[in-house]
């Protein structure tokens, strides 16, 4: 069977937290609605928007998180076609793409993202022909449910026992448990390394420098 790494996009690959809560505080004014926090903001990156809606504003009816999403939407695409959008990816991060890809791991995505937002970003960053399998928000469930990863493994020909998840978000870790795959937090992200290790992380980065080894002495 293929060894497969399977990464998340915000907070793993790319610091896009700047955009994404500067997206929320706009779609919540856009819809008359008090904007949550940037710790509440930040709590939610990784879930796809539905239920990141719901979480943000927890008394709100179906039709206001469905507003609350549009808006959203509309309030980031706008920014990215204003060339405000920030997305850059983590110091290190391209290198272990690049070392994975020589040592014949397989490569894909598992993220809250839209198909639409996660091929801007590779693509911005010269690394969509790296990844075999790319999951998104659009036809699967929120994490922390294993579809995405399901699918990811099917693609790749990889098995649970093949398989690592790298995520920054204790739903990236629990995604990867429910799958029966490893799973590898990173601290550079939006969830602490005590909400990684309680998730059920194997390991936990502190730089993308640490990641290949972990993954070789994980799978």
């Amino acid at each position: 069977m293929n060894r497969l790494v399977v990464f998340d996009c915000d907070g793993t690959l790319v610091d896009s937290q700047a955009t994404i809560c500067a997206a929320i505080a706009q779609g919540f004014g856009t819809c008359g609605i008090a904007p949550p926090g940037r710790d509440a903001a930040r709590g939610i990156i990784g879930l796809s928007l539905t239920e990141a809606m719901q979480r943000l504003h927890p008394t709100g009816t179906p039709d206001e998180h469905n507003a609350l999403t549009v808006a959203y939407k509309d309030a980031f695409f706008a920014m990215r076609a204003a060339g405000l959008a920030n997305e850059p990816l983590y110091d290190g991060i391209a290198d272990v793409i690049a070392a994975l890809d020589a040592r014949g791991w397989m490569l894909g995505v598992a993220t809250g993202k839209s198909d639409r937002g996660l091929k801007h970003i590779l693509e911005h960053h010269g690394l969509h022909a790296r990844f075999v399998t790319l999951q998104t928000a659009d036809r699967h469930p929120s994490k922390p449910h294993p579809a995405m990863l399901e699918q990811a493994m099917a693609d790749a020909g990889a098995t649970p026992e093949t398989t690592i998840m790298i995520g920054d978000t204790s739903y990236d870790i629990a995604m990867a448990k429910a799958a029966g795959a490893g799973a590898i937090g990173v601290s550079w992200g939006y969830h602490d390394v005590p909400a990684l290790r309680e998730a059920g992380a194997d390991a936990v980065a502190h730089h993308a420098s640490e990641l290949v080894p972990m993954i070789e002495a994980l799978r």
